[in-house]
């Protein structure tokens, strides 16, 4: 007999060529808070954003895989909210960010996407 596993929190990491930037793109454009900083040598390395019940870890990349590599290949991160749609692509946009949307899903919600800095995408859709 199998337990299924029931997930308390999600979290991800993502490493990114511009920690700052990045920050500045899940807060100021998208509403995360920043939870906590982590500094090493007195140098920012990485900071947990959270929204709701997920946590995002994103940290400076060392770059010890190559400044071209290619991240963030065949993901996506789908998050939904009972928050107005329309509103939240507004924020984004007025962050400097390029949306996608607001457009119906082919299965019905009102959703928009955006991308990282990085080459992540997000889709933020209604339940």
């Amino acid at each position: 007999m199998s337990t299924a596993l029931q997930a308390v929190k999600i979290a991800t990491g993502i490493t990114a060529n511009d920690l700052l930037r990045s920050i500045k793109f899940y807060t100021e454009g998208l509403g995360f808070e920043i939870f906590e900083k982590h500094e090493r040598d007195g140098v920012l390395r990485y900071a947990e954003l959270r929204s709701g019940g997920f946590a995002l870890f994103v940290g400076m990349d060392d770059f010890a895989k190559g400044r071209d590599r290619v991240k963030c290949v065949a993901m996506r991160i789908y998050v939904t909210t009972d928050q107005d749609i329309n509103a939240l692509a507004e924020q984004a946009k007025k962050a400097g960010i390029a949306v996608d949307g607001p457009a119906p899903l082919p299965w019905g919600p009102l959703a928009f996407s955006v991308t990282d800095p990085d080459g992540l995408g997000l889709t933020i859709a209604n339940k």
